[in-house]
C-alpha cells in the first residue's frame, strides 16, 4: 500500500517542512534561498500552515527546528514514544524491565493506562510477537537487525491536525512498518481502516526516502496471511496472525529470495 501525504498538504508545505526537519536549525531566509522562494512567502507558510505550527518551532535566535528529525537518528521521536530503541536493546531487556519502561513512557506521553480491557496483557502479547519475529528474521536471513529501531505506542496526540496512534513501528533501512495489533482471530474492516489511517502522517514524519508499510496483526489467529481491501479504495493491506508476521516483512524486504 502506498498513499501520498500530498493529499494532506501542498507540495510547498512539504518541501519547507522536509528542509527544516533535515537541518539542525535553519532560518527563514535560508529556506527561501534553498527553495528559490520569496522570504515573505516562507514567513506566511510558517504562520498559516498546520504542518509547520504543529511539527516545528522557532528558537530565540530565529532558527526553525522540527520536533522530529526526518533522518536517522530520529531525534525527538523518543518524546512521542512509550518505548523507543534499537532491536538489540529490545531483545536484550527482560519482560519486566521493558514493561516498566513502557509504562513510564506511556505516562510521559499521556497514554491512558487503564487496564480494564486487558491493556497490559496486550502489551505483553505484542512484545512476544515482536520477539518471535526478530528471532525468526535473524535465524532465516543475513540481514543485520541490531541497529533497526522499534517503537511501541507512538502518540502524536497534542496536535489538532496531525494525530498518530501507532501500536508498533519497526524502522528498517528505507522502510517503516506500522503494525496495528488486535488480540482477535477475525478480520474487521473497521480495524483495517484503523491500521491504514496514519500512513500519510508517518510519511511526513519520516520523509519521502522512507516507504511506509501498514499491517493488521491478529494475535488470536494462526496461520493467517492475506491482503484485504481498505474500505472502498483500490488499496489493500496485509492482515496476518502473529505467527505469520514474518511474511509481511518478507513481502517487502525479500528475506527468502
Amino acid at each position: 500500500m502506498k498513499r501520498g501525504s500530498t493529499e494532506l498538504f501542498s507540495e510547498t508545505e512539504l518541501q519547507i517542512y522536509s528542509l527544516i526537519s533535515r537541518r539542525n536549525g535553519i532560518k527563514a531566509r535560508e529556506i527561501a534561498r534553498e527553495l528559490n522562494l520569496d522570504k515573505t512567502e516562507i514567513s506566511r507558510w510558517m504562520v498559516s500552515s498546520a504542518l509547520m505550527r504543529e511539527l516545528c518551532y522557532q528558537d530565540r535566535d530565529y532558527f526553525w527546528h522540527a520536533l522530529v528529525r526526518q533522518r536517522p537518528p530520529y531525534d525527538g521521536l523518543f518524546e512521542f514514544s512509550g518505548w523507543y530503541g534499537t532491536v538489540s536493546e529490545f531483545m536484550g531487556e527482560t519482560e519486566e524491565t521493558w514493561l516498566t519502561r513502557l509504562e513510564e513512557g506511556c505516562r510521559r506521553i499521556g497514554r491512558n493506562l487503564n487496564d480494564t480491557r486487558g491493556l497490559f496483557h496486550s502489551f505483553r502479547d505484542s512484545r512476544e510477537t515482536m520477539r518471535t519475529l526478530f528471532t525468526d528474521l535473524q535465524n532465516m536471513s543475513d540481514f543485520q537487525l541490531d541497529r533497526w529501531e522499534i517503537v511501541f505506542e507512538l502518540r502524536f496526540n497534542l496536535m489538532h491536525r496531525i494525530r498518530i496512534y501507532a501500536d508498533v513501528l519497526v524502522i528498517a533501512p528505507g522502510k517503516v512498518f506500522s503494525l496495528e495489533f488486535k488480540m482477535k482471530d477475525k478480520i474487521d474492516p473497521e480495524e483495517i481502516l484503523q491500521a491504514a489511517k496514519y500512513v500519510p502522517y508517518l510519511e511526513i514524519i519520516f520523509g519521502r526516502n522512507m516507504d511506509i508499510y501498514p499491517a493488521l496483526v491478529l494475535t488470536g489467529a494462526s496461520e493467517l496471511f492475506s491482503y484485504e481491501p481498505i474500505g472502498k479504495s483500490d488499496y489493500v493491506l496485509p492482515v496476518c496472525s502473529g505467527d505469520m508476521l514474518f511474511n509481511v516483512f518478507n513481502e517487502y524486504m525479500g528475506f527468502l529470495e
